[in-house]
């Protein structure tokens, strides 16, 4: 049984790593989030101390360890992106290795960063990329490699989530600390897609607002047109005729890709790898922060291989 610690417990997704560290019988020792809204730890570690301040829960987690005798194995960060960075190396100093949502950072060099302090550091840094471990994905890239096609594969990705006015009001809707839409809602898919078919060759990018953004990449066996949208708007008519909130397809050489079912325990799988120390590093979540870098900063083009939705 390892101890953990969790940043970010109010958070959308902690429920997940709650969830997580609860399944592979571990334990949580203390948990942090400057909103107080975190009752649902009451079903996974109701006796887990909880903080609202960094200091005490830092000054907790040291008080454990030097009086108590008491490590800490593994901090699980769920903060906002802007924040992963500094929580991972608090984490390391701790003794501990780290857990981080994705994106796990915002830059390419903040990577670098990171990469210097683990060296110096005895815990490692792992990352969530759930795609990796759906099976859908994973039969995808056996099939992809097995294959000896002589073009490339044409793809066309949409991913359409909508948010309330929350949205903006929230870190989310600051690009300096979320880093945008395409960062905080398609790094994992940009990842999934390099893992897949290879290198990035070319990253354009058609339309990019604080609601939606669109673009093309080309990677060494695949050319994509890509859609995120968080407006309701852009939902296809069927879909909203059916009341659903969440339009998300991959269609490959016309053909759907089918992976709408098989999430609920991914995040549990990502910690029994993690565990077994089989989890995603820095240099694996390199490619990813580096194409959503290059689609932040990239001028807009009216020109290319444009997603239908644009038309």
């Amino acid at each position: 049984m390892k101890n953990f610690a969790l940043m970010g417990a109010a958070g959308y997704i902690a429920p997940k790593h709650l969830k997580a560290i609860k399944e592979t019988n571990n334990h949580l020792i203390a948990a942090l989030d400057k909103f107080d809204s975190v009752g649902i730890m009451d079903r996974y570690f109701p006796n887990a101390n909880f903080f609202t301040e960094f200091e005490r829960f830092d000054r907790h987690i040291e008080k454990l360890k030097r009086n108590e005798g008491v490590p800490l194995d593994y901090v699980s960060i769920c903060t906002p992106n802007y924040l992963h960075d500094s929580h991972i190396r608090m984490a390391l100093r701790s003794g501990a290795h780290a857990i981080c949502e994705k994106p796990i950072v915002l830059n390419p060099w903040n990577i670098d960063a990171l990469a210097a302090i683990e060296k110096e550091s005895q815990g490692n840094i792992n990352t969530i990329l759930q795609l990796r471990l759906h099976a859908a994905i994973i039969d995808l890239k056996k099939k992809v490699d097995a294959t000896e096609k002589k073009g490339k594969y044409e793809i066309d990705l949409t991913y359409i989530t909508p948010r309330g006015k929350w949205y903006d009001a929230s870190w989310k809707g600051e690009e300096s600390k979320s880093g945008g839409i395409a960062t905080n809602i398609g790094v994992h898919f940009y990842d999934m897609l390099s893992w897949v078919f290879g290198r990035v060759q070319e990253n354009a990018v058609h339309l990019r607002t604080p609601h939606k953004a669109a673009g093309y990449l080309e990677f060494e066996n695949a050319r994509v047109r890509w859609f995120l949208s968080i407006d309701a708007a852009d939902l296809p008519q069927e879909v909203q005729e059916k009341q659903q909130r969440t339009f998300r397809a991959i269609t490959i050489d016309s053909q759907e890709l089918e992976f709408s079912d098989g999430f609920t325990e991914l995040h549990t799988l990502s910690y029994q790898k993690i565990l077994q120390h089989q989890g995603f590093g820095l240099e694996v979540v390199r490619p990813s922060i580096e194409i959503v870098h290059d689609i932040r900063n990239a001028e807009i083009s009216n020109e290319g291989y444009k997603h239908p939705f644009l038309n």
